[in-house]
């Protein structure tokens, strides 16, 4: 059975200032599909850059 980790969790992982790769090691997933988690949602918010998504997410309150 295959692990299905949702974009939120890893996103608040790089939010807290985790690295692509100590996000995949903590949730025991490729660094790939950490990266793919980053990129899809860094894209349905138009974002471009790391920081912008930190401030989104602080905004708009989605790490616990």
């Amino acid at each position: 059975m295959k692990h299905i980790i949702p974009e939120r969790e890893v996103l608040q992982f790089l939010v807290k200032g985790f690295s692509i790769t100590e996000t995949a090691e903590v949730l025991m997933i490729s660094v790939k599909s950490v990266d793919a988690h980053k990129t899809r949602f860094m894209n349905k918010l138009n974002l471009s850059k790391r920081y912008e998504l930190v401030e989104y997410a602080m905004k708009y309150n989605l790490i616990g």
